[in-house]
């Protein structure tokens, strides 16, 4: 079971994550295609991140349920946890720019590299 769960995170942090980054790679070609165009894209992209998000939490919490407080590295555990919090307020001071491109663009920038970074503490946990 623990490695199911396991496999899950990974896979719905992958989506989270590697969406992101796919995403910002499509986002100059997809601007050809009319104004409206990026905002569709990301309305897309968020109907799939935000319940991969989601099951990355849940299976994160089932993940350390399973194997047990007691054998968790601390810090390092809590550090990635402030890292998936922070990606998450990235997201969403992206997603409610309203227009404003500082806003969007620092969004955008600490949800992805927070995500990344706690995808790195995750695998320094593995």
């Amino acid at each position: 079971m623990e490695q199911f769960v396991l496999f899950l995170h990974i896979l719905s942090a992958s989506v989270w994550v590697g969406g992101q980054i796919v995403v910002a790679g499509l986002v100059p070609t997809v601007r050809g295609f009319g104004d409206d165009a990026p905002k569709a894209l990301a309305n897309a992209f968020n109907k799939v991140a935000w319940p991969a998000f989601g099951l990355t939490v849940v299976t994160g919490i089932a993940n350390v349920l399973l194997v047990g407080m007691d054998t968790l590295q601390h810090p390092l555990i809590e550090i990635k946890v402030m890292l998936v919090l922070f990606s998450a307020i990235g997201a969403v001071v992206h997603q409610t720019a309203n227009g404003n491109k500082a806003r969007l663009a620092a969004g955008g920038a600490v949800a992805l590299l927070f995500g990344i970074g706690a995808m790195y503490a995750g695998v320094l946990l593995g």
